[in-house]
């Protein structure tokens, strides 16, 4: 006769292996969105960089006291920042200005949206990026 010991622990290693592949999957899960926003930023950030660098070549150049002046203006930085965004695709300019003459400031912003967990953000998420660039002209 056959004894049926307490202490059986067959079928626990599938229950356990299960386990940890749903585990590894949600990882994974986490990690490609983790990515994605990030790659994201990354994306957000260089249209912010490239729209001010283009507002700071907005300059008008006048002619004060026989030296030769750069001067930047609101509507320059703005008109050259949405020009480059809207080449771009996907951002939007959020303000463009020039806070002392001859430096531009830019903010862009996008809607990042999750690749794999669209369903625990379905509105995603809202990124924004600023850059400033000095014009070289003095």
């Amino acid at each position: 006769m056959r004894r049926l010991a307490v202490d059986d622990d067959d079928g626990s290693i599938l229950l356990l292996t299960l386990g940890y592949a749903l585990l590894a999957l949600a990882l994974v899960f986490v990690c490609v969105d983790a990515t994605s926003l990030y790659l994201a930023q990354k994306r957000i950030q260089s249209t912010a960089d490239a729209a001010a660098l283009a507002g700071a070549d907005g300059f008008t150049l006048q002619v004060e006291g026989g030296e030769p002046v750069a001067e930047l203006t609101d509507a320059g930085v703005s008109e050259q920042a949405t020009a480059i965004v809207a080449a771009s695709g996907g951002a939007v300019v959020v303000d463009a200005e020039t806070p002392d003459g001859v430096s531009a400031r830019v903010t862009v912003a996008t809607t990042w949206h999750p690749v794999i967990g669209t369903i625990f953000v379905p509105d995603g998420v809202r990124i924004e990026a600023t850059a400033t660039s000095r014009t070289a002209l003095r």
